[in-house]
């Protein structure tokens, strides 16, 4: 049987389906604390941006490493970042999927489905890259954490406010509650 053209075009056209994995961290002696009460609820820090860097990945290149390329050869130890704009070949995301320590993640990979990168923002943390994105294929939205594997399409571009005399070794540890 011969397909109409418009139904083999569509057939052709429709995203792979996404592997999803669920993965249980173990228990961690800081998972088993309380909260320490001279840990404050909420705290602030105040910087400034020593300058801005403007990061460009290009076609078939890993945007993750070549962030942390990026972050690695500008000398940044700590940042935000700021925004993220761009398109991408496929996607490699977690979130969080539960509400009590120990950690649990939900992996969802789709490397072949296209998808718009339609924000980004997150920290640099004593030069480890730790971003979030926002993305769209046109049905849905997926966000989350950023993970190896996510190729870009026709470019992205990351930009990274540089605070490498602001302490923000705290910000993103878990264990400091």
């Amino acid at each position: 049987m011969k397909l109409p053209a418009a139904l083999a075009l569509l057939l052709l056209a429709a995203p792979a389906q996404a592997q999803v994995t669920v993965i249980q961290n173990p228990v961690t002696p800081a998972d088993a604390k309380p909260n320490d009460p001279s840990v404050p609820d909420a705290y602030t820090i105040n910087g400034q941006f020593e300058r801005v860097v403007v990061i460009r990945v290009k076609n078939k290149v890993d945007l993750l490493h070549g962030i942390e390329e990026m972050v690695k050869k500008e000398n940044i130890r700590n940042g935000v970042i700021l925004a993220g704009i761009g398109s991408l070949r496929g996607y490699h995301v977690h979130q969080i999927n539960n509400r009590d320590f120990p950690t649990r993640n939900i992996f969802t990979k789709s490397l072949t489905t296209p998808c718009d990168l339609i924000g980004m923002n997150g920290y640099v943390v004593n030069g480890v890259v730790h971003a979030h994105m926002s993305l769209g294929t046109g049905e849905k939205a997926i966000n989350g954490h950023l993970e190896p594997g996510t190729e870009v399409f026709t470019y992205a571009i990351v930009t990274i406010g540089v605070m490498n005399g602001t302490d923000l070794s705290k910000i993103d540890d878990k264990s400091y509650r």
